[in-house]
């Protein structure tokens, strides 16, 4: 898109794998991040590349990273109020309502990892629906039924004047399955993020995507969370966090190749084993070819730091969240915004050299 135009670990969320990163260094704070996309791959590869021993981007923080995979942003938030997990996506549509009726949810959003959207609303290429209007009354895929894919359509919908009312949401899963669900017609869309709707496109399905519309374009679109315990009590830690995770993502941004080739290194089941590496590095940087760009501020943004949130941000989402909910009154019952989130990082997170990180990036060789 033009500028302007994600019991226990067992019962209570289901199975959680955990897949641990090669080589934690000594000494090193281990940080889980609950992982919404639900595997292990090059995706990822803006949060990890800074964890390879030549760029040592966490552990010069004194910490490390370690991936807790889930199955939706619905389960991560529970994993981070429950200490599951130390940080993962918030994904607005799904937390505001939340937070409004669990008032004891202890989750802060701290870090703006997507200033800009990273949304599609997917049709087969011959479809004859063309707008957001024309779903009025259909099907509408998403992965699961958790999947923000649900919340997405509806933000779109209602920003083209459609009353979702009539919508019927179906799981259809990733990839071929979705992709073939969009082809024999079982769903008349699907509303995903822009990497899954890449993967359909590379499981050999020819796909269009619908223009979205105003709410998608000037507004932060996920975080991630932490708990005020652990913001108030190891804010050290975290600042750590966040600051080699902005280096890593300034790294991946500028040098996409050489950041998936370093996940690989970090952990190679991530590999693709029926194709080479060349192969497989294509079609990430497929899947990640709008992502990417997604990852930063947009060049004439003011506020050019990685991670700020601002108080337009949340106005706006919680007003798209209740119009989502049909909840009028979701801002009362949120109360003070200072709730919500919080940029008490930011201002450490970015004390660092960004142009030495770009100079370093554009020079790596693995």
């Amino acid at each position: 898109m033009k500028r302007r135009s994600f019991v226990g670990a067992g019962s209570a969320f289901g199975i959680i794998a955990v897949v641990a990163p090669s080589g934690h260094g000594q000494g090193l704070k281990v940080l889980k991040i609950g992982n919404a996309a639900g595997l292990n791959d090059a995706q990822q590869c803006f949060i990890t590349c800074g964890r390879h021993p030549r760029l040592g981007y966490y552990a010069a923080e004194g910490v490390d990273v370690e991936f807790v995979n889930m199955s939706n942003p619905s389960q991560t938030m529970q994993a981070i109020a429950t200490g599951q997990v130390t940080f993962g996506t918030v994904t607005p549509a799904l937390f505001l309502p939340t937070l409004a009726k669990n008032p004891g949810l202890d989750v802060v959003a701290v870090y703006k990892w997507l200033p800009r959207p990273a949304s599609a609303i997917i049709v087969k290429k011959n479809s004859p629906v063309q707008t957001m209007a024309d779903l009025k009354g259909k099907r509408i895929g998403v992965r699961n039924l958790g999947d923000p894919g649900m919340p997405t359509a509806r933000m779109a919908l209602l920003d083209s004047g459609v009353d979702d009312s009539g919508v019927e949401y179906i799981a259809i899963g990733d990839a071929g399955t979705a992709g073939s669900a969009l082809e024999k017609g079982r769903v008349d869309a699907m509303a995903t993020f822009d990497t899954a709707a890449a993967r359909v496109e590379l499981a050999g399905f020819q796909v269009r995507y619908i223009p979205l519309t105003k709410s998608f374009t000037d507004i932060g679109w996920s975080w991630f969370g932490v708990t005020r315990k652990n913001l108030r009590e190891d804010r050290q830690h975290l600042v750590g966090l966040f600051r080699g995770l902005a280096k890593s993502t300034i790294f991946a941004r500028t040098n996409l190749a050489e950041a998936i080739r370093i996940h690989w290194d970090l952990y190679p089941e991530s590999k693709p084993k029926s194709k080479s590496d060349e192969e497989g590095r294509k079609e990430v940087e497929f899947i990640l070819r709008d992502r990417k760009d997604a990852w930063m501020p947009y060049a004439d943004d003011p506020d050019q730091r990685m991670g700020p949130s601002t108080a337009r941000d949340w106005q706006t989402q919680v007003q798209i969240a209740s119009d989502i909910t049909k909840n009028p009154n979701l801002a009362k019952e949120l109360g003070d915004p200072a709730r919500i989130y919080s940029n008490d990082l930011i201002d450490d997170v970015n004390k660092f050299d960004r142009k030495a990180i770009v100079e370093q990036a554009r020079a790596f060789k693995l």
